[in-house]
């Protein structure tokens, strides 16, 4: 490892993206995988066939006890009450009491005491800090414990594209009766595997089906190795990046963060406002409301790329790009931005880049979904 790379933290699989020759960089504080060589590789690689990501430095939480949907109920902006089948899954996103979001998270239900979190890495600490806050503050006496670091820990790796099932079944065949039949954003858990117990869930974020495995961190390498034998090609976060924009995925810390109120970030779908159950921030976002709108970019002029806070030019006033790329599957410059209400899918646009005002397409999100390329 570089002197450079001694302050970063590191999952435990960095030795073994450094043996296969990978750029790494610093991702908020992780050293972490770029591309193994060829970006555009990796990217059609899981448009058209497998590649794997090391997600490791996102955090399983457990949360365990007797009040835990009780607690969740009024922590996350989504339902839990949907969660009533174990494995079931369901994204929501945690929000301060003025509607702002902390994170966005997978919520993984087990039973009636043991709920599951993923969250993401940059925010993992402050995070916990919120529920343990939370916990205290509503006197739930649940026990919320982290399993990135220490005893116990996972390694999390994200298998994608249309021969990812398959190929994690040559490796883990002992998981195939349990998970062949599970639907998007269910999960399993597996005992007695050659990398001991595993938790296979279908989620992920692509655009393509897969599933994300959290395997006990000493298993790591040995697990990485076998899918790597199988033919599965490693795919860094450069890949990653542009996957995610093509199926119109948000990123936090880009798309949205702590300033941004998650109606205005195309997340209204994983809100519930309807019931009667309150939770932190509901009522900020029914006093604020919708103010503008989340949608998607396709540039029709040459002489420039689409990137993050690019200003738009719209007849109903000024919006903004979160995130931009030129993109592999279309081969054109696309974009998410935040619109202003009014905007519609087939208007056209114009992008500020450099000193240039050029034409844009507005195109319902996604782009790319399971290896077709949805708009145009």
């Amino acid at each position: 490892m570089t002197q450079a790379a001694t302050s970063l933290k590191v999952t435990p699989l960095n030795a073994a993206h450094r043996a296969a020759g990978a750029k790494m960089v610093d991702f908020g504080g992780w050293d972490m995988p770029v591309n193994y060589g060829s970006q555009i590789e990796e990217h059609h690689a899981v448009r058209k066939d497998c590649g794997m990501f090391d997600v490791s430095h996102m955090c399983v939480v457990d949360i365990r006890g007797d009040n835990v949907r009780g607690f969740l109920r009024g922590l996350v902006a989504n339902n839990v009450d949907k969660l009533q089948v174990p494995g079931k899954a369901l994204y929501s996103c945690m929000l301060k009491p003025e509607g702002t979001v902390i994170d966005d998270l997978i919520i993984y239900f087990f039973s009636e005491n043991w709920f599951r979190l993923v969250v993401n890495a940059g925010t993992a600490e402050k995070d916990i800090a919120w529920m343990n806050a939370r916990n205290a503050e509503t006197q739930s006496g649940l026990t919320i414990t982290q399993r990135r670091n220490g005893e116990g820990a996972f390694a999390l790796v994200a298998v994608q594209g249309p021969n990812a099932r398959a190929k994690t079944w040559e490796v883990l065949p002992e998981t195939q009766a349990a998970s062949a039949d599970i639907k998007p954003f269910n999960a399993v858990i597996v005992e007695g595997t050659k990398f001991g117990e595993v938790m296979v869930a279908r989620t992920g974020y692509t655009g393509e089906d897969g599933f994300e495995i959290a395997v006990p961190a000493e298993q790591a390498v040995a697990f990485w190795d076998a899918l790597v034998a199988v033919g599965v090609k490693p795919a860094g976060l450069g890949a990653r990046d542009t996957l995610r924009l093509e199926a119109g995925m948000n990123l936090y810390g880009q798309d949205m963060d702590e300033s941004v109120n998650p109606l205005d970030a195309g997340l209204a779908w994983t809100i519930d406002l309807v019931s009667e159950r309150d939770f932190v921030g509901k009522q900020a976002l029914l006093e604020q409301g919708q103010k503008a709108q989340f949608l998607g970019l396709i540039l029709r002029e040459k002489g420039g790329i689409l990137r993050a806070h690019q200003k738009v030019i719209c007849a109903q006033g000024e919006g903004e790009i979160t995130s931009g790329t030129f993109s592999p599957s279309m081969q054109e410059a696309i974009a998410l931005a935040r619109l202003p209400l009014g905007v519609a899918v087939g208007d056209t646009v114009h992008v500020v880049i450099r000193d240039k005002q050029l034409a844009a397409s507005v195109v319902k999100l996604p782009f790319v979904r399971n290896g077709k390329v949805l708009a145009a």
